[in-house]
């Protein structure tokens, strides 16, 4: 007998569906924790879909309760930081693609690039404007996998799924053995966290709850390990920090 089990919930689906409606009229949103949800991160157990939590006696982590940003920006054409994460690649693959600015800056350099999202309605913008962009989740087959020169994690996306550690791994995995990983990393170097949260907007329309993480770069550094991987360079443009894993 086969028990039918409900998809884990995604950034800002569900509910009201906020980030759908933010995305097609460029509004803004706030990314709001759960209230005593957020915990240290917890070492990957190299499967995607593990407890959210690092473990029973893991302590509660004081946190602020929302962040707002500006979806219009992810619209935008990409600027000197986003930039900085595709020099000298020959292929990209954007993981948690949005409307697909980092596709576009790559195909006007003349490189091989696809966007991947679970937002249908990211796809669907991405897609009208001649993109090349694939519904899905980056945990499920991806094209052109093994192959991929750098994955790119931006705008906070290290967090997708609430567990670094097995976000990192599969990364790694869709990329050509030389390939690397791209992480844009928290302002903080140590913040290591995951939580529940919702994603609302400026009318108090909320998402379904789903799981999150924010990871800075010393902590990046113990998840790569953790999977066998390393930080191979980390730099900064302006206030955005950017590590690039590479394997072992």
């Amino acid at each position: 007998m086969t028990i039918a089990t409900d998809p884990q919930p995604t950034f800002g689906s569900g509910g009201a569906e906020p980030y759908a409606r933010a995305l097609r009229r460029e509004g803004r949103l706030q990314l709001v924790r759960s209230p005593g949800s957020a915990r240290p991160a917890a070492p990957s157990r190299g499967a995607h879909g593990g407890a959210l939590l690092a473990g029973p006696a893991a302590p509660a982590l004081a946190t602020p309760a929302a962040d707002a940003f500006d979806v219009a920006r992810w619209s935008r054409g990409a600027d000197a930081a986003d930039l900085s994460t595709i020099l000298g690649a020959t292929s990209v693959l954007d993981i948690g693609c949005g409307p697909a600015r980092m596709v576009r800056a790559s195909v006007e350099r003349g490189l091989d690039a696809l966007g991947v999202d679970v937002s249908t309605t990211a796809v669907a913008m991405a897609a009208d404007a001649g993109l090349p962009v694939v519904a899905g989740s980056v945990f499920d087959a991806v094209p052109g996998e093994g192959t991929w020169d750098v994955a790119l994690l931006l705008d906070g996306n290290i967090g997708i799924g609430g567990d670094p550690g097995a976000l990192v791994a599969r990364a790694s995995a869709v990329v050509a053995r030389s390939g690397s990983v791209v992480v844009e990393t928290a302002p903080d170097a140590e913040t290591d966290v995951v939580y529940d949260a919702q994603v609302v907007d400026e009318q108090g329309r909320a998402s379904a709850t789903f799981p999150w993480a924010e990871v800075g770069r010393e902590a990046l550094g113990r998840h790569a390990a953790t999977a066998g991987l390393r930080v191979s360079q980390t730099w900064s443009v302006g206030e955005r920090t950017f590590c690039r894993i590479v394997r072992g």
